[in-house]
């Protein structure tokens, strides 16, 4: 790769943030804040005397849904990502590839309208098809990063980028917390509604800029022959089978995808436990989540200054701890006491971002020098592609006790077990055997 291949002007990362900020809204919105909440409540409708519902002849709680369906669409991602990565890498036309995952997730997004009634398959059905998107979209996404920023400036662009993305999120969330406060109580249900619209529109609006300011180049090893199927996941067995170089890079990406699951599924299911467990209406459920946006960049700038002083293992060490109080303290938190519920909440706030980008840039000094589009390909399938047992262990937890409680208490097996493996990972060691060189403090 020449220098001129990864040169880009302000306009075309300008169009690269634009999608960071787009897409948040989906995770923020969606997933985090309403969307659980509301499903579960069209699930209840449709209930029986029991509150069993009926999904293609398997009777399950109403209240198993939301996690089961979570646990289901991070599985598809897990059969579409790598051949979407795969494509993206051998294709001059990724805007192309990009507008189509994102627009399809968007416009399912947008379809959440007719969520009316007790049409809770319809909801399942459309959350499948935009989650499944939405992780497709971010892996071409990614995809980007390497030509558009020369090395020594690739950890600002993507940082400034995920900065960027909490302040979309917690933007659209901010205006829709008004919406529904001022709508009232008895509108609630229509506004949570509108709420998940809005996040499908602010998804396709922005994708438009980054769609126009992003431009395409050539693909560096030629454009994918044969059937797309194959190709991709010919290309992600090629990544797993040299991966086995740098076992130690293998030992730290399982201890990652362990404790991230955990923080996934505490950030998915936070909306559903406060509503469902706790009792609190959507008015009061809506400043919470929000607050946790913003005290997630602040939490994010804090973390990396920890990790200056004592190494980014150290500091991510640290949080998992935090994790673990979290979990515990919300197993404890009386229903409708809102001061402990944003205690709670600022708590997520202060690990959520920082958590995850310093285990990124963890891995990025594991990554052999040369292959950093297909490893960050496998970290981003990674990421998503274990978390599925998060939300099944909680839907497990549900079905066999009947209690939210247990359901968030049992994930402090995500924590724990991803501390001891964090904690056995001879970080320094395993920078060395990638070739790279560890900086003082890791």
């Amino acid at each position: 790769m020449t220098t001129t291949d990864i040169v880009s002007t302000p306009r075309e990362r300008a169009g690269w943030y634009a999608y960071d900020w787009a897409n948040s809204a989906f995770p923020t919105t969606v997933v985090t804040a309403f969307l659980g909440p509301y499903l579960t409540a069209i699930a209840k409708v449709g209930a029986d005397g029991n509150g069993d519902i009926d999904v293609y002849g398997l009777s399950i709680s109403a209240k198993e849904l939301w996690p089961y369906v979570t646990s289901l669409s991070v599985i598809l991602q897990v059969v579409v990502m790598p051949v979407v990565g795969a494509i993206a890498d051998r294709t001059s036309r990724k805007k192309r590839l990009l507008s189509i995952m994102a627009y399809t997730g968007a416009a399912s997004t947008c379809g959440l309208v007719f969520l009316t009634g007790d049409r809770y398959m319809l909801g399942a059905w459309l959350f499948l098809i935009a989650n499944v998107s939405f992780g497709a979209s971010v892996v071409v996404y990614n995809s980007f990063l390497p030509q558009i920023a020369a090395e020594p400036d690739r950890d600002k662009v993507s940082s400034r980028g995920w900065a960027i993305g909490y302040l979309g999120g917690g933007t659209l969330l901010l205006f829709n917390v008004i919406a529904v406060v001022l709508g009232g109580s008895e509108n609630q249900a229509d506004m949570a509604r509108w709420s998940l619209v809005s996040a499908g529109v602010w998804w396709a609006g922005f994708t438009t800029l980054t769609v126009a300011w992003l431009r395409d180049r050539p693909a560096l090893e030629g454009e994918y022959r044969g059937f797309v199927l194959t190709a991709g996941f010919k290309q992600f067995w090629r990544t797993l089978k040299d991966m086995r170089n740098y076992p130690l890079s293998i030992f730290f990406l399982i201890a990652f995808l362990v404790y991230n699951d955990g923080i996934q599924t505490v950030f998915n299911m936070a909306g559903t436990y406060g509503a469902e467990e706790l009792g609190f209406e959507l008015d009061a459920l809506m400043p919470v989540i929000l607050l946790v946006q913003f005290v997630a960049f602040g939490g994010a700038m804090v973390m990396g200054w920890l990790a200056k002083l004592y190494g980014a293992k150290a500091t991510v060490l640290g949080s998992l701890l935090v994790w673990v109080a979290i979990v515990v303290f919300a197993y404890f938190v009386p229903a409708e006491n809102f001061a402990m519920l944003l205690i709670m909440g600022v708590g997520i706030g202060l690990v959520l971002g920082g958590s995850q980008a310093l285990s990124r840039s963890m891995f990025s000094q594991l990554i052999p020098k040369g292959k950093e589009g297909e490893y960050f390909g496998l970290y981003e399938i990674s990421d998503r592609g274990t978390s599925w047992m998060g939300p099944l262990l909680f839907g497990l937890a549900i079905a066999m006790t009947d209690s939210y409680r247990i359901a968030i208490l049992s994930l402090i097996v995500f924590f724990a077990l991803g501390f001891v493996l964090l904690l056995l990972v001879p970080v320094r060691k395993a920078i060395i055997a990638a070739g790279n060189t560890p900086p003082a403090k890791v």
